[in-house]
């Protein structure tokens, strides 16, 4: 990530911190069914800091956006029902897709100020320091953290189900978690997922999808990913099949 565009990206959620205060706990914006003020008002300022800037936008609230050589997957509030009810957990989601390449990426959780960000094959960084996945081999062991609600136990130590996929696939970046997955039915969109992706990746975190789909697209597609500490836990995970 050029230094240009990190700042920019960190720019576009730090302005996007402010603007969704004074909506906090206002419920849905009666625009769009799950939508709340908060995600109205984040879309606003990605919107106008991103495309201003010359770059195409992928964005849950508002679609395809403006056009560039780099494409920029946001969830501007991942998390909206947290960050409405004042739950501290919910973040601004950026990653940065060159063509179908995913090069960079961002997360901040917006209740903390805690940043994640990845450049690929540069490493991964929570507030600049470098983090690295626990390496977990042994789902016996394994903190797992859900997108919905498993049907069975596969024998891990404990569960979560946090409410914010991008920071969920972070903290299995920095070791917090070992393993995040969607589910039942639940799916995720690339803007959930993409940033963090890119982030778990380069902090030695590896990841799939249930269906065998790429994960790694700008297109508007669903997607059932599994990323875990290991190539171990994730094997087991997919060979497992969906919970």
């Amino acid at each position: 990530m050029t230094k240009d565009l990190s700042s920019l990206l960190h720019e576009c959620a730090a302005e996007i911190g402010e603007a969704v205060k004074s909506h906090r706990g206002r419920g849905y914006s009666g625009v769009r069914a799950s939508q709340y003020h908060v995600d109205v008002a984040a879309d606003e300022v990605a919107l106008r800091v991103l495309v201003g800037a010359g770059l195409r936008v992928v964005s849950e609230e508002s679609g395809v956006t403006g056009q560039g050589e780099l494409t920029v997957v946001i969830d501007p509030i991942d998390g909206s029902t947290n960050c409405d009810r004042g739950i501290p957990f919910f973040a601004t989601s950026l990653a940065v897709m060159r063509d179908e390449e995913l090069i960079a990426g961002l997360v901040v959780n917006q209740a903390t100020g805690t940043a994640f960000e990845a450049h690929k094959g540069s490493g991964a960084f929570r507030d600049d320091v470098a983090i690295s996945s626990s390496g977990l081999r042994n789902v016996a062991n394994a903190i797992a953290s859900f997108s919905g609600l498993p049907d069975r136990h596969l024998g891990w130590a404990q569960s979560r189900s946090l409410g914010a996929a991008s920071l969920e696939i972070c903290l299995v970046a920095d070791g917090s978690l070992d393993l995040f997955a969607v589910a039942q039915r639940s799916t995720l969109h690339t803007w959930d997922y993409l940033a963090g992706l890119l982030i778990a990746r380069e902090a030695g975190a590896v990841a799939g999808d249930y269906g065998g789909e790429e994960l790694e697209t700008s297109l508007v597609v669903a997607r059932r990913p599994v990323v875990a500490a290991s190539n171990e836990l994730l094997t087991f995970m997919l060979d497992v099949g969906t919970l």
